[in-house]
């Protein structure tokens, strides 16, 4: 009887290998607010009122933008409302009542970790970056689909923990998601996640 229920809970999670519960959505990844600059990362700055103020640069190797009128003003390790607030007390000195906005333009300096790979038997591996609502059929999609070869019912979608998120490996049921359109496995995917297609056994 124990082992009986071992076996309905391990089928009632989705089809998972090793982690007892499916994946959490992709929005419980850290918010877009609470992002920080890192180098190399294209930031825009506005000023209301005052265009001739705005610009948009990369954030140098010192972790510093230029902007007119106060100078260097440090962007590295800060989020774009810090950096906004910064830059709006110097320019309060030269404009009465700065309203200031930095919105970033390019994620590059994080681009490496908030990437999803695909791998295995797919007719294109790929590393692409994740977007808000990514599901692993979408990932997979993007990598060409299903290669001839692959064995599309042992496919597993793979995570670390970070950020004070579970990781785990689940198995992803491809063969059903494509052929039938069910999507139990279709699990939405997080930033480093890595889902791979094993090839068939002959």
């Amino acid at each position: 009887m124990v082992l009986c229920m071992a076996l309905l809970a391990g089928c009632a999670s989705g089809g998972t290998t090793r982690s007892a519960a499916p994946p959490t959505a992709a929005v419980d990844a850290p918010a877009v607010e609470a992002y920080r600059i890192g180098v190399d990362d294209q930031v825009q700055v506005t000023v209301w009122r005052n265009p001739e103020l705005g610009i948009t640069v990369p954030v140098r190797p010192d972790g510093m933008i230029s902007v007119p009128l106060i100078g260097d003003v440090l962007a590295g390790g800060r989020t774009p409302p810090e950096v906004a607030a910064d830059i709006q007390q110097k320019l309060s000195a030269y404009v009465r009542d700065p309203q200031v906005a930095v919105i970033l333009t390019e994620l590059r300096s994080h681009e490496y970790l908030s990437r999803v790979r695909v791998t295995g038997a797919v007719r294109q591996p790929v590393s692409l970056p994740h977007r808000p609502g990514m599901t692993v059929l979408d990932a997979v999609l993007a990598a060409g689909g299903l290669s001839d070869f692959a064995a599309p019912d042992r496919a597993e979608l793979h995570r670390q923990g970070r950020d004070g998120q579970p990781g785990g490996t689940w198995r992803v049921r491809l063969d059903r998601i494509l052929d039938r359109g069910e999507l139990e496995t279709n699990y939405p995917v997080a930033p480093g996640d890595v889902i791979t297609v094993p090839e068939r056994t002959f």
